[in-house]
């Protein structure tokens, strides 16, 4: 089999990743709640490096997406140029969206496009897979938009709350790792989401309660309190000693 190269069309990548593939790992995966009726069976521990091999180009991205296979789409998601990526294809590839994994995937490139004004516009959106979206950007965003302000964060704590009655199970999940993800950002973020947390806790509804209980259990961990702490410390470290 030739090695991948950022020369391949999207023909040839797709007759590499049906080589790759199997059923048993799409047997696997089926276990996991993954889609695998557009699915080669193809693990992201070969998707990933294959996406370094392949390189970033945004068009090829385009056409990779529109073949349907999952491997396909979440090599378009790793090799996608993320300042090309507009807000329409954003809204069109959600429209798209029929797997948590899926989400997941793209909902990081979605974060480092900049596109966070659809959050809640993707949370308005009564699909569950659309819904997802808005809470999955806003646990990516926790994790990697180093520089955004607090500010972004609590506003999003209000479309949390609204949104905490979803009884859909991949609305709900996400709803909670947002809350958890916010909450463990800074210790400015912290106070308002454990309060959050503590209030659905205590609701009667049955999956706001689900909710609030675990995110309180892990913001009220002494490890997170110690990781919180130790991040802490190392952004308010002089560079020196940060080296």
């Amino acid at each position: 089999m030739p090695a991948p190269s950022p020369g391949w069309g999207v023909d040839e990548i797709v007759a590499h990743l049906r080589a790759l593939g199997s059923d048993e790992n799409r047997a696997g995966m089926a276990r996991f709640g993954i889609v695998t009726d557009r699915a080669f069976g193809v693990g992201n521990t070969a998707l990933r490096p294959l996406a370094r091999q392949l390189k970033r180009d945004h068009d090829r991205a385009l056409t990779l997406w529109e073949t349907g296979w999952r491997e396909a789409r979440l090599l378009a998601a790793f090799t996608d140029e993320p300042k090309r990526v507009t807000r329409e294809q954003a809204c069109r590839w959600a429209g798209d969206f029929n797997s948590w994994e899926i989400v997941d995937t793209v909902c990081d490139l979605f974060v480092e496009a900049g596109h966070l004004d659809l959050i809640p516009v993707f949370a308005a959106d009564e699909r569950e897979f659309v819904r997802r979206t808005a809470f999955s950007m806003m646990a990516w965003a926790a994790v990697h938009r180093k520089s955004e302000p607090d500010a972004t964060f609590l506003a999003w704590l209000d479309l949390i709350e609204r949104h905490a009655s979803d009884p859909r199970n991949f609305v709900r999940k996400s709803v909670n790792w947002a809350l958890r993800q916010i909450g463990k950002r800074s210790a400015a973020l912290h106070g308002p989401s454990l309060a959050l947390a503590q209030r659905l806790a205590g609701s009667a509804d049955r999956t706001m309660r689900w909710i609030g209980r675990d995110a309180a259990r892990e913001l009220s961990d002494p490890k997170t309190l110690a990781q919180m702490e130790k991040r802490a410390a190392r952004r308010t470290a002089p560079a020196a000693i940060r080296r």
